[in-house]
């Protein structure tokens, strides 16, 4: 093994530099904030040990928050992973049409959620929106709905539109999942009889497995931390109906000045993250070796 030399530390001190200011002292900077008073503008601050996740423990507008995220994490893992699934499925194919299949359904990502949710937004509008206009064009008026504003259609929208922003990411972790598969054992199915759901239910989705436990996790853990497309289209209305975690952690921080308090909700999102993410991570992983 060789072993390290003090000059070789020196190439690696610029990023574990970058890594500690960016990462390590703001993680660990946040636990100490959770105990405090600090209003986020004063220098002087209180320690109050844990009255903060006293409070938020006993917070209504806390846990409606977290039972909105745990919703649309829910909605949107399922939703996302089926849907991507299928389009990695669709475009599994030689051919110049499928290539630019591809590239098509990979584009929403690419583009930033704060213009994904004000082109919704418009897209969502109950006056000038083309789905109402859509629906109004071939005599389906009455299914108009203000799709951002009425409180049964609010978290709906902004999950549907979730999904249409990252399913092309998941759709590409599939493709290349299913581009693994060995085509000698989708042949010998065939020649033993299998129609296309037995190959796939029994040689393609156990084989993508791997890619089925990225994309799983990837997408939870992003649904849980969500912010910046529902702020965007609702900003966490109408009234509290979309109302995140992070948004809630937001308002408590920057609109009301409670920055401690908003660091609590921070570090507690963080551990709810982490306990998902491991089980999760477990029972995929048992999932892979059983497959």
């Amino acid at each position: 093994m060789i072993g390290w030399r003090k000059s070789d530390f020196l190439f690696v001190a610029p990023a574990l530099l970058v890594f500690c200011m960016f990462f390590v002292y703001p993680v660990l900077s946040s636990f100490y904030y959770s105990m405090t008073d600090w209003n986020g503008l004063s220098r002087s601050t209180s320690f109050v040990g844990f009255d903060n996740y006293d409070q938020l423990f006993r917070d209504s507008e806390v846990w409606h928050a977290l039972w909105n995220t745990l919703k649309f994490a829910a909605a949107v893992t399922i939703l996302q992973n089926c849907l991507s699934l299928l389009l990695a499925v669709l475009v599994d194919r030689a051919g110049r049409i499928y290539r630019m299949l591809r590239v098509y359904f990979l584009i929403p990502t690419l583009i930033s959620a704060l213009a994904i949710g004000f082109m919704w937004s418009y897209i969502y509008s109950p006056v000038t929106g083309v789905i109402n206009m859509l629906l109004e064009s071939v005599g389906l008026s009455s299914l108009t709905q203000d799709w951002l504003g009425d409180p049964k259609w609010s978290m709906l929208s902004v999950t549907f539109t979730n999904v249409w922003h990252w399913a092309g990411f998941s759709m590409i972790i599939y493709l290349a999942g299913l581009q693994g598969v060995p085509q000698e054992m989708k042949e010998a199915a065939e020649i033993d009889g299998a129609g296309a759901w037995r190959k796939f239910r029994n040689i393609t989705f156990p084989l993508i497995a791997p890619a089925f436990t990225i994309n799983m996790i990837l997408t939870m853990i992003g649904s849980l931390k969500v912010f910046d497309i529902i702020y965007v289209m609702t900003k966490g209305g109408p009234g509290d109906t979309t109302t995140s975690i992070a948004i809630l952690l937001y308002k408590k921080a920057f609109n009301f000045n409670q920055m401690g308090y908003g660091t609590a909700i921070a570090v507690v999102l963080f551990v709810i993250i982490f306990i998902f993410s491991l089980i999760q991570i477990a029972f995929l992983r048992r999932r892979e070796v059983q497959a």
